[in-house]
């Protein structure tokens, strides 16, 4: 797989520079490269507890996005998920400590453990103070003897952190930073593994699946689940941290993993919210990449109960872009349609031959949904059969409130069943074309007339004219000689809509942005539903 980087030796440094060129003199690194990756505050007052923190490269923002006031003074950087030498961590811890001492946190990982380690019996041979503390808080593999650091390791960044900032001593944030540790519990699902700068993608999890339980290098997980959907991946992994979860309020931070897309974190964060499978969690940090493992497409949560110090430090404010911050869960805040813009419901009335029209027609779209999608792949963004779907499972849903029996109130009402249910210039112009014929039926037009009325009101508005490559080139045919029946309007139809495989200079829609070998022998996806849509009624 293609990645933006140079080559994989030079990725890490090139990575850390990128970063101090942004960081508005905030930051700065040791002059160790490419050996000594380090990371430190320019505007460290030594006389006050440091604290060092790093690990391999490859869950950015962890751990450089997290060095400056209120958090770490310095982020010691090892290559994509390994260790960092010796030498580098205890240069880390000489350039930042001063008489307070420093505090190391560390992921319980052995690599880690050991070079921490070994960093800090040489740093207190310098005469410096030095503690450190082990984060252990993946609760995935329950028969492990020492479980995994992970994105809990942030609430120890975070508490020690600000009490450090604060002017507590050594003894006081190394206490502060174990009550955390002894609290915490995070277990992470995803849907692919990640891609390692260098390395064959390993291809592991199959469709339909999700892995629990796996690290944030990469490592398998406890099990593969079934995947069903937000609600039930985020359900059980509630539930693998139900056991682990201590009474009392508690802080949950959402982690996105690397690859999971804004919109599905916020979908979690909402399941998240509404679950009652963990009570009493009140606080969430992010949804956010805080601990990341390049680009897993996946989540983690981990679970904090917090005393109202613990909360008070969690919510403290730190210049940090990278820190989300930690707010209260609230419920949804609902304001009132602007008037003018609350629907006005036409008053229903039935008429059973108009009903299995109606229907007749959204099941066309319904089937062809998977057809449209892979059409409109070739010249849009995928969504066309999605969109026609979606509105005519809303049409059809709403048949009970439809004014079935009133042709002219009818069109009227699909166009505002459209406009509400059906998203993007699809919607808009389909709510356009019905809404005017709607006008044009209540003058004394006929049906087809009515209907070319629409049509017409719909190239005005959107522009499109037929050899635009839209469904216009199968729409005006069809109305075109619909007076002689659904059969030649179908054909009509067709003709137009294959032929749209063959114009490679699209006028407008989407595909007027795409390039003449991706158009070359596709359908538009348009002019495609409509012919299917009269070859159906035919």
């Amino acid at each position: 797989m293609a990645q933006f980087i140079n080559s994989k030796e030079a990725l890490v440094t090139e990575a850390i520079d990128g970063v101090l060129r942004t960081a508005r003199g905030r930051l700065a690194r040791l002059d160790g490269f490419p050996h000594i990756k380090v990371v430190v505050r320019t505007d460290w007052d030594k006389s006050k507890v440091a604290l060092v923190s790093g690990g391999g490269s490859g869950h950015e923002p962890a751990h450089v996005g997290y060095v400056g006031k209120g958090m770490l003074t310095a982020a010691v950087c090892g290559d994509v998920f390994a260790s960092p030498s010796v030498d580098a961590v205890l240069a880390g811890i000489l350039a930042v400590s001063g008489p307070a001492g420093c505090l190391l946190i560390v992921k319980n990982y052995t690599g880690d453990r050991l070079n921490f380690g070994l960093a800090a019996e040489r740093a207190r041979a310098f005469g410096i103070k030095v503690s450190m503390v082990i984060v252990d808080d993946d609760i995935a593999l329950p028969d492990l003897p020492q479980a995994r650091g992970v994105a809990g390791t942030l609430f120890v960044h975070k508490i020690a952190g600000a009490l450090a900032e604060s002017g507590a001593d050594l003894d006081t944030v190394n206490a502060a930073a174990k009550q955390v540790i002894d609290q915490v519990a995070s277990i992470g699902m995803s849907l692919d593994t990640c891609t390692v700068p260098g390395s064959p993608k390993e291809d592991r999890i199959k469709a339909g699946k999700a892995e629990l339980g796996l690290g944030i290098h990469g490592e398998s997980g406890v099990e593969l689940v079934d995947f069903t959907g937000a609600y039930a991946a985020m359900k059980t992994v509630l539930e693998r941290l139900k056991p682990h979860a201590r009474s009392g309020d508690k802080v949950a931070l959402l982690n996105n993993l690397g690859g999971a897309t804004p919109l599905e974190m916020s979908v979690l964060a909402e399941e998240l919210a509404n679950s009652d499978t963990i009570g009493e969690i009140r606080y969430l940090i992010g949804p956010a990449p805080m601990m990341t493992s390049l680009d897993m497409r996946g989540f983690s949560v981990s679970i904090l109960p917090v005393s109202d110090a613990e909360l008070a430090l969690l919510q403290s404010p730190v210049p940090l872009p990278d820190w989300p911050g930690c707010s209260e869960i609230n419920t949804p805040e609902l304001l009132p349609i602007p008037d003018g813009l609350t629907p006005i419901k036409p008053i229903p009335s039935g008429h059973p031959a108009t009903a299995a029209f109606v229907a007749q027609c959204c099941d066309v779209f319904i089937a062809a949904e998977t057809d449209l999608n892979a059409l409109d792949a070739q010249s849009g963004d995928g969504d066309t059969g999605s969109t026609l779907a979606g509105a005519a499972r809303a049409l059809k849903a709403a048949m009970d409130q439809l004014p079935l029996a009133d042709a002219t109130q009818l069109y009227r009402a699909i166009g505002l069943e459209l406009s509400q249910s059906m998203g993007g210039s699809s919607g808009v112009l389909l709510a356009i074309f019905f809404s005017a014929t709607g006008d044009a039926a209540s003058s004394g037009l006929s049906h087809v007339e009515a209907l070319k009325v629409g049509l017409a009101r719909v190239q005005e508005v959107g522009g499109a004219q037929p050899g635009d490559r839209t469904m216009i080139d199968a729409m005006t045919p069809a109305l075109a000689t619909l007076p002689e029946g659904f059969a030649a309007a179908a054909k009509a139809a067709r003709k137009g809509a294959d032929h749209t495989a063959s114009i490679v200079h699209a006028k407008a829609g989407r595909a007027s942005y795409i390039s003449e070998d991706r158009l070359i022998g596709h359908n538009d996806p348009g002019a495609e539903a409509v012919a299917r849509l009269f070859e159906s009624l035919a």
